[in-house]
């Protein structure tokens, strides 16, 4: 009787088990995966990797090692792979691109084959481009990962800060935090009085203001983006509203650039900062501020004395969901941001789409991830039951 109840329990359990392994568990696996794996160069050059063992990495190559590289080299026929190939070793040692297209052509020519690779370009002779290809043969790597910090290896293997032109991810990673903490202290200066009022309030006037404050999330986020769109530009109501009541001469920027963005996800995310604050503010007894101005306290220094420190809690548990939420958006930045406003996200999407570089995607989605994780942490231990309450 108790292992069938255990059965159809398992068995209810198992639609929501597939959603979270097909939609959580699989696309994170994948991401993490693609992050540290590195088979470019592998799976094209076997035989090099056999006599690249044997290699002390510090003399010239030997006649093995440039047979090895000219078999493994003639035996690619998926130019995709071999283009992969290429851009991952230029990015370990820059000229390989050039060094490879010369090598690939000579070795394509067979009424006049080549000796050996130095015959072909001298550029074979520096052990430098045998060590990039020697360091690109392992499977894994930390190459991504280190690269996502811009932090990266030397020829030692020692970790060293990249150059500064190719130091952009850590700025990224700056900015998105930075705008992320400017539009949570935005929802909080809003959040907070909105949330006493509407816990002050009773019947409908409560009901409404909770209506009107979740109303954005029944809207797509794409649709509000596009409406703040209209209502930011030049000629947007916003500018002609304040133009017709002649407070400015002039439309004022407020779309791409940093002041639209922090604007459009405000109004976004404010629901996640009111919500939290209001749950706590209704639990707060009402008699707790009359009582502190029936001794004599002032009704500011009541608020900072009393009703905020006991508030503090939902207040920080909507600025964490609220930070988290907003590191990770890509739409709203996209539309209403200039150059200088993308996040980290549509890095991640460029890495993606426009250069197809899987591993480096991974990667800054497993920093983002991890950034994510630790918030959200601290986001649940505010959030749990304190110990003894009920």
């Amino acid at each position: 009787m108790k292992k069938s109840r255990t059965g159809r329990s398992l068995l209810l359990m198992a639609p929501l088990l597939l959603f979270l392994v097909g939609f959580f568990v699989w696309p994170l696996s994948t991401m993490m995966s693609e992050s540290v794996s590195d088979t470019a160069v592998l799976r094209l050059l076997p035989r090099s990797s056999e006599v690249l063992r044997d290699w002390d990495r510090k003399s010239g190559p030997t006649m093995a090692m440039q047979t090895a590289l000219m078999e493994d080299l003639k035996a690619v026929n998926d130019d995709q792979a071999l283009g992969d190939m290429v851009r991952r070793l230029n990015s370990a040692r820059s000229g390989f691109r050039t060094l490879m297209s010369k090598t690939t052509t000579a070795l394509a020519d067979t009424a006049n084959p080549p000796a050996d690779l130095v015959s072909i370009d001298k550029r074979w002779e520096k052990p430098d481009f045998w060590l990039a290809i020697a360091d690109a043969l392992s499977p894994l790597t930390d190459r991504n990962l280190l690269a996502a910090v811009d932090l990266g290896r030397n020829a030692d293997g020692a970790i060293q800060a990249l150059p500064a032109d190719q130091s952009v991810n850590r700025v990224i990673l700056v900015r998105t935090f930075w705008i992320a903490a400017l539009v949570t202290f935005a929802c909080a200066c809003i959040g907070f009085p909105y949330a006493m009022i509407a816990a002050s309030l009773t019947g409908w006037k409560r009901d409404l203001m909770l209506a009107a404050v979740l109303l954005p999330l029944w809207t797509s986020l794409l649709v509000r983006t596009a409406a703040w769109f209209i209502l930011l530009q030049e000629k947007g109501l916003i500018n002609d509203f304040l133009q017709w009541l002649r407070l400015i001469d002039g439309p004022l920027p407020l779309i791409f650039n940093r002041t639209g963005v922090i604007i459009a996800m405000t109004h976004v995310l404010l629901p996640f900062m009111v919500l939290p604050i209001y749950s706590v503010l209704i639990t707060i007894p009402k008699n707790l501020m009359p009582a502190a101005a029936s001794l004599g306290a002032h009704p500011l220094r009541a608020f900072l004395r009393v009703l905020l420190p006991l508030s503090l809690r939902g207040v920080a548990s909507g600025g964490l969901l609220v930070f988290i939420s907003a590191i990770g958006y890509y739409i709203t930045p996209a539309l209403i941001g200039g150059p200088g406003d993308q996040m980290i996200s549509s890095i991640i999407a460029f890495y993606a789409t426009g250069s197809a570089n899987w591993g480096m995607a991974g990667a800054l989605g497993v920093v983002l991830l991890a950034a994510t994780l630790v918030l959200y942490s601290v986001y649940a231990r505010l959030s749990a039951e304190e110990p003894g309450r009920r």
